[in-house]
């Protein structure tokens, strides 16, 4: 039995291998939804059938026939895929309103951004596993530093962590590759320190390097990043997962931000706590 394509790659490739013993009507779906993959991404199940010659049916039918629950399902792999291969964000708001037909108004998008980014919230804490939360606080609360890093969208979190870390009066260094010195930032990790990655889809090169060169030196590493599958996660001792909105093709960071501002003022409280027990216990501190 075969299982559900993951990604819009593998989906291509099953429609294209069973495109023979598809039925017309499908075969025709098919045909329609591989030549306007950006209209499938946004586009309404009523407004595609038009598009397509076929009725709102037929294209849930297809959908059921490669194992998606719904057609809704199928559709997430072909906005992912707009992520992907569209980083300009000039070309994804063409491919919006080319797919939709509508140019939403500045108010329309706020309600939509926002309640996305509350959706996403709300699930948050039921998402990170509290060991694993606990688990990247002791990392952090035995380094003499904390090293952080995140390429292209994911340095807008990384920066604010290390602005965070700074004022709980924890050592931390931004890891920014400033004159593409990425890999000599790395060597200057202590071994008493540790190191923060902050990657996702389609994960950068540069953190991937990073994470690698991290690992191999036997670093204590904690990443972020947006799915268990993420290349960065076999490397890490600590994941944690965050999941962002997305609305039109537009992912947040939100979630991610939220998750950070939580890991350095947890790490600020356990150290207050430390230093009021070494005052009321000065012995502990000489022992």
């Amino acid at each position: 039995m075969n299982t559900t394509p993951q990604d819009f790659n593998e989906l291509e490739t099953r429609i294209t291998a069973e495109y023979p013993s598809l039925s017309r009507r499908l075969q025709q779906t098919a045909r329609f939804m591989l030549d306007h993959p950006q209209e499938v991404a946004f586009a309404t199940v009523a407004r595609l059938a038009e598009q397509a010659g076929v009725t709102p049916s037929t294209l849930i039918r297809f959908a059921n026939s490669f194992g998606f629950k719904g057609f809704s399902e199928m559709q997430q792999l072909f906005r992912s895929r707009l992520v992907d291969e569209l980083p300009n964000y000039t070309e994804r708001i063409r491919a919006v309103r080319s797919a939709t037909g509508e140019t939403p108004d500045s108010t329309q998008l706020l309600w939509e951004f926002a309640d996305a980014n509350r959706e996403v919230l709300e699930q948050l804490p039921g998402r990170i596993d509290p060991r694993h939360l606990e688990q990247a606080l002791d990392i952090f609360e035995r380094a003499q530093a904390v090293h952080v890093m995140g390429a292209r969208r994911s340095f807008v979190v990384a920066s604010y962590m290390t602005y965070a870390l700074h004022h709980i009066d924890k050592r931390a260094f931004l890891v920014n590759g400033l004159g593409g010195m990425y890999t000599e930032q790395v060597r200057a990790i202590g071994k008493q320190d540790a190191l923060l990655v902050v990657s996702f889809s389609p994960y950068a090169e540069e953190s991937r390097q990073v994470a690698e060169a991290a690992s191999e030196r036997g670093l204590p590493l904690i990443v972020i990043t947006d799915s268990s599958l993420s290349p960065l996660a076999r490397l890490a001792d600590v994941v944690l997962v965050v999941h962002e909105a997305e609305v039109k093709s537009f992912r947040g960071l939100t979630a991610s931000l939220c998750l950070a501002q939580t890991l350095a003022i947890s790490l600020g409280v356990r150290q207050d706590k430390a230093r009021d027990a070494k005052t009321q216990d000065p012995d502990a501190e000489r022992a």
